[in-house]
Parts: C-alpha cells; sequence; structure tokens
C-alpha cells in the first residue's frame, strides 16, 4: 500500500471569551491508501475537531501550531493542507480528494435543494461528469447504500426524509465523488442494525474497488472490530493508544482502553455487569496537568501521573501506548 495521509503534531486550540483552550494535543498518526483507521474515545475527546482539522472546517477562531503538519499524498503530488487557505485552494480538498460524513445529516443538506440537485451538483464541481451522468451515478450510489425507489428520493428533499433514510442520503453524496479519503464521523449511528451493515459493507467494497482510506471516527469499539485495520484511542484531545485493531482489543494496555472495553457488553455472559468509567471526561478549560487520565484513572502514579506528560512506549508492531506504569503492567507480563 501507499502512504495516503501524514498528520504530524495536530495541536488546535480556540480562542474564547474565557481564553485559549486546547481541543487538541499533539496529534500524530498516518493513513495507507486502503487502509482504514478507526479513532475512538467518548464524546469531548477530539475526535472530530481532529477529523475537520484535516480538511480546515473547524470554526474561524480556531488556532494552528506552527509545528502541525497535515500532508495528503495524491498521484498529483503532494499537497500540505495547513498551507491552503483559499476557497479556491482548499476545493481540491474539500469534496474533492477528502470527503465526510457528519454526524448531523440535517446540517449537510440545503433544506431548500433537493437531495438530488445537491449531489449532481457537487459531481459536476469536483468530476468532469455532464448533468446526466451525475444523476445516473447519484441515483445508484443512493440504491447502493439501501435506499428503495432513489429515483423518486432523488427529488425530494432532506425533510421529507426519515432521519436514517438522511444518513443514507449523506453517505451516498459523500462516496459518490469516490474521494481518496473518506472520514465517517459516527456514520451508522442513527441506521438500524440491518442498514448498519449494509453501509459497512459498502465501504469495505469502495475501499478494495478504489483503494480509498477511511478514517471511521465511533464510540463503538464492536463496529470498529469489524470495519477498521488499526485503531487510535483519543482522550481530552490526545491519542493515548494506538495500533492494529487486532492488538489493542485483545491486548489494550493503556488504563482509558481498558476501560472502555470493560464498559462493553458481553453476549459470551449476559449476567455480567458493566463496568462504567468512574467520573466524567473534564472540560477542555480544566485540562488536568501530566496525564490527560489522571483524573479517573484507578491505577495513576502518586506525583507523575499528575504532574508530567506520558511519552508513548512501544510496544511492538505499531503498538503503543502514552502510559507512566511500568512496561510489566501495561503488557501483563
Amino acid at each position: 500500500m501507499n502512504k495516503l495521509l501524514d498528520v504530524e503534531n495536530l495541536t488546535l486550540q480556540f480562542d474564547t471569551d474565557e481564553g485559549r483552550i486546547t481541543a487538541v494535543d499533539n496529534v500524530s498518526f498516518d493513513l495507507e491508501a486502503g487502509e482504514v483507521m478507526g479513532l475512538v474515545g467518548e464524546s469531548g475527546s477530539g475526535k472530530s475537531v481532529t477529523a475537520k482539522s484535516l480538511m480546515k472546517l473547524n470554526a474561524r477562531n480556531a488556532v494552528y501550531s506552527d509545528e502541525t503538519g497535515v500532508k495528503l499524498h495524491l498521484e498529483s503530488g503532494e499537497i500540505e493542507i495547513m498551507s491552503l487557505n483559499t476557497s479556491a485552494e482548499m476545493q481540491v480538498v474539500r469534496g474533492g480528494a477528502i470527503s465526510m460524513i457528519f454526524q448531523e445529516p440535517m446540517a449537510s443538506f440545503a433544506p431548500a435543494i433537493s437531495i438530488g440537485d445537491q449531489m449532481v451538483e457537487q459531481l459536476m464541481i469536483h468530476t468532469d461528469m455532464n448533468k446526466k451522468q451525475s444523476k445516473q451515478l447519484s441515483i445508484e450510489m443512493l440504491e447502493r447504500v439501501g435506499i428503495s425507489d432513489a429515483a423518486t428520493r432523488f427529488n425530494q428533499y432532506a425533510f421529507e426524509l426519515s432521519g436514517g433514510m438522511r444518513q443514507r442520503a449523506m453517505i451516498a453524496m459523500a462516496l459518490s465523488t469516490k474521494p481518496k479519503l473518506l472520514i465517517a464521523d459516527e456514520p451508522t449511528t442513527a441506521l438500524d442494525v440491518t442498514i448498519q451493515a449494509q453501509v459497512i459493507d459498502l465501504m469495505k467494497d469502495l475501499v478494495e474497488e478504489f483503494g480509498m482510506g477511511i478514517i471511521f471516527i465511533t464510540h463503538d469499539l464492536g463496529v470498529v472490530a469489524q470495519t477498521a485495520d488499526k485503531v487510535a484511542v483519543m482522550y481530552l484531545g490526545r491519542i493515548v493508544e494506538q495500533g492494529t485493531v487486532r492488538d489493542v482489543i485483545r491486548r489494550p494496555a493503556h488504563p482509558y482502553t481498558k476501560g472502555l472495553l470493560a464498559a462493553l457488553p458481553r453476549l459470551d455472559d449476559l449476567d455480567s455487569p458493566l463496568v462504567p468509567i468512574p467520573g466524567d471526561i473534564p472540560s477542555p478549560l480544566e485540562r488536568p496537568p501530566g496525564c490527560v487520565f489522571s483524573t479517573r484513572c484507578g491505577v495513576a502514579i502518586e506525583g507523575r501521573c499528575t504532574v508530567d506528560v506520558p511519552k508513548f512506549v512501544e510496544l511492538g508492531d505499531g503498538h503503543r501506548v502514552a502510559c507512566h506504569l511500568p512496561l510489566a503492567e501495561l503488557t501483563g507480563s
């Protein structure tokens, strides 16, 4: 596989009335063409903000650090996204090389324009298709995500569709330009399990067919296990553990990752109690010093975890964790 995306030292802050707050702190990862990466964590972990940074879609009060680097590797050459400033410059990235399925479908469709017209418009902007070809492909994509009577739905407006159908139409629109990178922000949240399976299978097909890379944002580790090749676990704007899905789920090392997995219901033991992670994720205005998870961690080292920011420890085969615990405790050896 070929390198598609490099994210290095992504640090993002927002200027607010309460001062400058840190939303993403020194996040680095990469993605190969044809690879699916799961971005996992509780609400407020910084997953969506990180994803929007890849297209510079965050609000105008967003401030990126000078060290932030986001490079997209295309057949036509390398694009340093942080150096793009105007809408014209960003057009090759937004909706072209990169598409995003947003968490709220109503925010993605203009209420006074039909679903079909919006799909056709983006295809005519980002491809060399004519109007007839664009309409044909749009209806085909609506059918592929499980929308019945797609030709009729093509002419309808977002408010005429159910929530689940709007979500599927948004997915169809994002996939229709066949982007090199697809960012899927909780794409199956509003869908029933049957349609979830269809959408996941469709994404897998497109990865295989077009070599598309996908960043799959979710809090559902079950979806990640059946969808992604590798996973990055985020907490309060930092990646605390990353590696292949097999390694991270079978051999979790960070206390936060272990807590997320312990909170999942077990189908092989329906009587086992769910074990929630104690406490709540802090506000970005009240970021704890040292390890950001130290305020909720049951094995925090006094005088160290609350003072020093942990560095990544390599556990092998790309599996790494940012934690102060001794290696023997992290690996259970």
